[in-house]
């Protein structure tokens, strides 16, 4: 029996419309199938934030895969994923062959270098199965974004459509990463880099408007002292299948304007001869020999000749009127361009514009705080920012000795968070490097009062001399939280982490370890439908702070945890069962009582029991053979 949380949840998914392959791959998802989920040590001297603040985030040093194999309570709860894989450089990924068989190796493998001719598809054997447990986190709207540049953005592409199904396929980002073109290549300089967005389904995804420039808003004045800014608009609306035009007649000079080419005007007839008459004159509905609907014009006009003919009295009295109204200000909604010369317009109110801009494919044209000199030139600023604003920013946080050449900026980042992850959500980053991800939503939280959480993922070989998890990801993080920059105090961003490590495999003497909020996820884990692969059988209730319920079932029954912890083998007991009957009828749950516990001191037909450690790892498929040697 294969261990439920060796089960990538491929639910639900839609035939691809291609199929790439490449050495190695078929063995790839048995692999993943065998991936065995480890416990995770909170280190408390990496942890951030007041208490309620680390309960929050949270950020995991392991490898990803790994990790993501083991975070059981967050499986299908994932807003967002924004990923940044290693480019394929020649020297920026390791890769172990016995991965292929064994995904629980702990060995990363050598560097792949650039004289590797299986470089390619070793990049794809590593990638593959991380966008299969990616898809995997994500809720059934969420959005994974993954950042590539030229080198690996085909072999990307054809991977993302065939897990995620390319009709599943939400944009192509293009971001500017330099300010201006570099002599790296005898062709054509290489200045963007791409960001890959893809949806779990399509139709429940959401993309949201992104806010409102200053440029933007500054279009809008108020030229005839009116108290809301305004711009002018269109007034003629898209064309129409039906002649359906009439004639409106300019106060000011007399001239009958109809709708342009075969369109019609975007107001009403009613409301159209309101705002004309704001200009001092009475109008009326008259044939017109011109159109084929009844023209608005100034009473008085009169039908000779096959046309219509305004006498000259009553049109110096209208312009009269007119020019009084436009002096006087504020103007009709309805005005004529020209100080009255020109063509009829609307009035369009800032306050009337939705407040927000749709995101486009290319981000370019945003200010920045701190222009980036090249030479004697002095070049203009991106939207998405650039990979040197990026290490700018790394090194004003960290300090100038990160190592780091190229780094994410953070505008990129919290663009894509600001668009695919609601106000409330979570952020995942399965390879968070420099922790840009955890700084972009502490500084979002900060600025526009959302919630969102991050959890942040980052290899780190301690024993090596390379904890970047402990000493860049986690410590960028918590020092834009606390607001100790290298380069002096900035304000505090606020919120917090807790800092896990990815430690054993998990086995009895693991289970018998854990602290509460890791037995939670085991027991989550081990209710996995791994036979069906239909995902979760149980939803959790973790998140609202009962002392003894987990999780409930699809028949509404309530699964109870009793357990204070590896040293305190708390029984369950009557007075225990009767808070759990208390947390059951506040949840609407009934009965019977699903409970975890070290040993029960109670018998009752109501509790169905299950003992720590024998029925978790029994659920996971533990091979009690293995013993507890079998730790990596």
């Amino acid at each position: 029996m294969l261990s439920p949380a060796l089960q990538v949840a491929i639910d639900s998914r839609p035939e691809a419309g291609i199929r790439i392959d490449f050495p190695g791959k078929p063995g790839l998802r048995a692999a993943l199938a065998r991936l065995r989920p480890r416990s995770q040590r909170r280190l408390a001297q990496y942890c951030a934030g007041p208490e309620e603040e680390q309960t929050r985030n949270l950020v995991v040093e392991g490898d990803n895969l790994q990790v993501m194999g083991s975070l059981y309570r967050f499986r299908g709860q994932i807003d967002l994923v924004v990923a940044d894989p290693p480019y394929n450089t020649g020297n920026d990924f390791r890769y172990n062959d016995r991965w292929d068989v064994d995904p629980n190796d702990p060995d990363p493998g050598p560097v792949i270098g650039p004289d590797d001719g299986g470089r390619h598809s070793k990049w794809m054997r590593f990638m593959a199965p991380r966008l299969e447990m990616m898809r995997a986190m994500l809720k059934p709207g969420g959005v994974c974004a993954v950042c590539i540049d030229e080198r690996e953005l085909f072999r990307l592409g054809m991977m993302m459509d065939e897990t995620f199904g390319e009709h599943n396929r939400i944009a192509i980002i293009n971001w500017q990463k330099s300010y201006a073109a570099k002599n790296d290549s005898a062709h054509v300089s290489t200045a963007t880099e791409y960001v890959l967005v893809y949806a779990k389904s399509k139709e429940k995804a959401r993309t949201g408007l992104l806010g409102r420039t200053d440029a933007m808003d500054r279009r809008y004045r108020a030229p005839d002292g009116d108290p809301e800014p305004w711009k002018a608009g269109d007034l003629n609306a898209k064309a129409h299948p039906k002649p359906e035009d009439y004639g409106i007649q300019s106060p000011f000079t007399g001239e009958i304007h109809y709708p342009a080419g075969h369109g019609r005007w975007r107001l009403k007839r009613s409301e159209l001869k309101r705002l004309l008459e704001a200009w001092g004159s009475r109008y009326v509905a008259m044939e017109d020999p011109a159109c084929t609907l009844p023209s608005l014009v100034l009473q008085g006009t009169e039908l000779r000749d096959g046309r219509l003919v305004t006498p000259d009295a009553v049109l110096v009295n209208s312009r009269e009127q007119a020019i009084r109204v436009r002096d006087a200000g504020p103007w009709p909604q309805l005005f004529f361009q020209s100080a009255g010369e020109g063509r009829p317009s609307t009035k369009r109110y800032l306050r009337d514009v939705k407040r927000g801009r749709v995101p486009t494919t290319y981000w370019a044209d945003e200010e920045y705080e701190t222009p980036l000199v090249l030479g004697a030139q002095s070049w203009g600023y991106e939207e998405s920012g650039h990979s040197q604003s990026g290490v700018n920013e790394l090194s004003a946080i960290i300090g100038p000795k990160h190592g780091f050449e190229t780094v994410k900026p953070l505008r990129l980042i919290t663009k894509i968070i600001q668009i695919w992850c609601p106000p409330s959500g979570i952020v995942l980053d399965p390879f968070a490097g420099s922790g840009t991800t955890g700084h972009a939503v502490l500084h979002l939280n900060d600025e526009t009062g959302a919630e969102r959480r991050f959890i942040l993922i980052e290899q780190s070989r301690p024993e090596k001399g390379d904890p970047y998890a402990r000493t860049l990801t986690a410590e960028r993080v918590r020092r834009v939280a606390v607001g100790d920059w290298y380069t002096g105090p900035r304000a505090p961003l606020g919120g917090g982490f807790t800092f896990k490590t990815s430690t054993t495999q998990i086995d009895r003497r693991a289970v018998l370890a854990m602290q509460r909020e890791e037995m939670c996820d085991l027991i989550l884990l081990s209710h996995w439908d791994a036979r069906n692969r239909k995902g979760p059988l149980l939803t959790t209730l973790t998140h609202k702070d009962y002392r003894y319920l987990v999780a409930k079932d699809a028949s509404n029954q309530g699964y109870y945890l009793v357990w204070e912890g590896p040293d305190a083998s708390t029984p369950l007991t009557v007075p225990a069962l009767a808070e759990i009957i208390d947390e059951a009828r506040r949840e609407g749950l009934s009965a019977p009582y699903h409970v975890y516990a070290r040993i029960s001191h109670v018998l009752m037909p109501e509790v169905i029991f299950y003992q720590i450690p024998d029925e978790i790892l029994s659920k996971i498929g533990f091979n009690d053979s293995l013993g507890e040697a079998d730790e990596r």
